[in-house]
């Protein structure tokens, strides 16, 4: 079953319930993934150029926020994270930073996914990659 939300529903109602989650561009979502990009030039960087892990961890946990909602074609605010593990793999240096969230399961009370993470929309060269579960609300 395709999902009825389109991107431009997500950022119109992220800006309205999470502004904070704003700048998280939804670029695509369906049942199954969701992608969201992220433009670097207002971030901190570290040295180096590089893209801070708490900007990439919070980009991959707004990227399976967003996944909620095409998993269940409605917009659930009250989904939660329960848990998140990121793992780096290089170093993000980049104008911009893409997020993939494909989902594993999603059930009656939780949903789980699987989230890379890379930069000048290059996929083939993950960043960082993270699990995590978003706990439903009944």
């Amino acid at each position: 079953m395709a999902s009825t939300i389109t991107p431009e529903q997500v950022n119109k109602f992220v800006q309205g319930a999470f502004d904070g989650l704003s700048t998280l561009i939804c670029e695509e979502i369906s049942p199954t993934h969701a992608v969201t990009s992220f433009d670097t030039a207002n971030v901190m960087l570290r040295p180096g150029g590089y893209i801070p892990g708490p900007t990439q961890f919070s980009s991959a946990d707004g990227a399976l926020w967003y996944l909620v909602f095409g998993a269940l074609d409605r917009f659930e605010p009250m989904a939660l994270t329960s848990e998140l593990s990121i793992r780096y793999l290089r170093p993000a240096v980049g104008k911009a930073l893409y997020v993939r969230a494909d989902l594993d399961r999603v059930g009656r009370r939780q949903l789980v996914g699987t989230v890379r993470v890379w930069v000048d929309d290059n996929p083939a060269k993950p960043c960082a990659t993270a699990q995590g579960t978003y706990m439903l609300p009944d």
